[in-house]
């Protein structure tokens, strides 16, 4: 990714959830699914928390792990951690809620049970 810099001289904060975005993306391809296409169910993403912890700057190599949370009845969460790679320093952290969508019905729907067990099973549950 490039890097788009502000008027603060450092990594804009859309950047940064940019590469959250991306790091969503390839943790639901390490279940196997892609958020659209999970069982027949899409996903939504609900809400995000995030805690700026220091400047990113032009570069810098960031890292971002990602790992699941807790799911719920109809969703989830997940928890995403950026940092700078030759000192560790954080820069960020980031808490998604995501709900399982039906697009053709327009209403969310329950975890599909298979996405469910290997969700929890990641998570040591």
């Amino acid at each position: 990714f490039r890097f788009h810099i502000n008027v603060g001289d450092h990594a804009d904060n859309v950047q940064l959830l940019t590469f959250v975005a991306e790091a969503r993306y390839a943790l639901f391809q390490h279940f196997g699914h892609t958020e659209t296409h999970i069982e027949g169910i899409g996903t939504v993403l609900a809400d995000a928390a995030v805690q700026y912890r220091s400047e990113a700057f032009h570069g810098e190599t960031l890292i971002v792990e990602a790992a699941p949370g807790p799911l719920t009845r109809s969703g989830g969460s997940a928890y995403y951690r950026v940092s700078d790679k030759a000192t560790g320093r954080e820069v960020l952290r980031v808490k998604n809620g995501f709900a399982f969508f039906d697009y053709a019905l327009r209403k969310t729907c329950p975890v599909p049970e298979a996405f469910r067990v290997k969700w929890e099973a990641a998570r040591g549950e």
